[in-house]
C-alpha cells in the first residue's frame, strides 16, 4: 500500500496490526512490513507524487479483516480510533448483507480503508 506519510502510517497500523498479531518485520525510511505468520505480509510505502487515496477511485477498496466475535470489532474499531484512523461507519450489524454481519469501517490520513468484520455461520441450514 501507498502512504501519503510513513510517520503517520507508522503511528496508525502498527497499534491495530499488533492487536490484529502482527508483528513488524522491517521498519525504514523506503517501507515498513509487517508478518502474520508466514502466509500474510502487508508491506506500506511512501508515496512518490502527492495526493491521498481517495474511496471510490479505480484503485484500492478497502481490506476486510474477519474476527471472531462483535467484542473483536469493537476491540479493533476502538484501538484505530486510539491510532488516529477516521470512523466511516461505526461497529454496526449490516443487514444487507445479512443479519448476522458485523462490522466497522475505518480510514487512515492517506484514505486508506479497513473493515473489522464479524459474520458467523449460520446455526442450521435452514436459518
Amino acid at each position: 500500500m501507498t502512504v501519503v506519510d510513513l510517520d503517520t502510517a507508522r503511528k496508525q497500523f502498527h497499534p491495530v496490526l499488533a492487536e490484529l498479531g502482527y508483528t513488524c518485520g522491517y521498519d525504514g525510511d523506503d517501507s515498513i512490513s509487517w508478518q502474520h505468520g508466514e502466509d500474510t505480509e502487508l508491506i506500506v510505502f511512501p508515496a512518490r507524487e502527492p495526493g491521498g487515496h481517495r474511496h471510490g477511485r479505480a484503485g484500492w477498496q478497502h481490506l476486510a479483516f474477519a474476527l471472531d466475535s462483535r467484542g473483536e470489532v469493537d476491540r479493533l474499531h476502538a484501538a484505530a480510533v486510539d491510532a488516529g484512523w477516521a470512523v466511516v461507519r461505526e461497529p454496526k450489524l449490516f443487514p444487507r448483507f445479512n443479519e448476522r454481519y458485523y462490522a466497522s469501517f475505518v480510514e487512515d490520513a492517506s484514505g486508506i480503508r479497513v473493515e473489522f468484520m464479524h459474520n458467523p455461520p449460520r446455526e442450521s441450514p435452514g436459518d
